[in-house]
């Protein structure tokens, strides 16, 4: 269960710091094109958004790799599942609801995450 959990864990962590980062440093322009929800959401709560995934992914590795707090993985594996229930509903009400195999897909690797989490850690 280990190995499995810092594979999951490992490559969801580095998903989210990559469109974290992306969300949390580029302007509305940039992410327009990748983000086309971008236009109808404040940017700063873009911004808080792409923060949240950036702490999710940190709260993936850093409490288990240190030992301490490990608790922290499975709250931050479950607060990366409500980022995509809350992706989920903006694409619906959009109108795209095609676009969201990424955000299930998403959702249930954070939640496979949260139940590795709490089997090993």
């Amino acid at each position: 269960m280990e190995l499995a959990y810092w594979i999951v864990a490992g490559l969801l962590a580095v998903f989210y710091l990559y469109a974290g980062g992306k969300k949390a440093a580029q302007s509305q322009e940039r992410l327009q094109p990748m983000m086309g929800w971008v236009d109808t959401i404040p940017m700063p709560l873009v911004r808080a958004i792409g923060a949240l995934e950036i702490l999710g992914a940190l709260g993936l590795i850093l409490p288990p790799l240190m030992g301490i707090a490990t608790w922290l993985a499975v709250a931050a594996a479950i607060g990366l599942v409500l980022i995509q229930v809350g992706g989920i509903v903006v694409h619906v009400s959009r109108g795209e609801a095609r676009l969201i195999g990424l955000n299930v897909a998403l959702l249930l690797t954070a939640a496979t995450s949260a139940w590795l989490a709490t089997t090993w850690l």
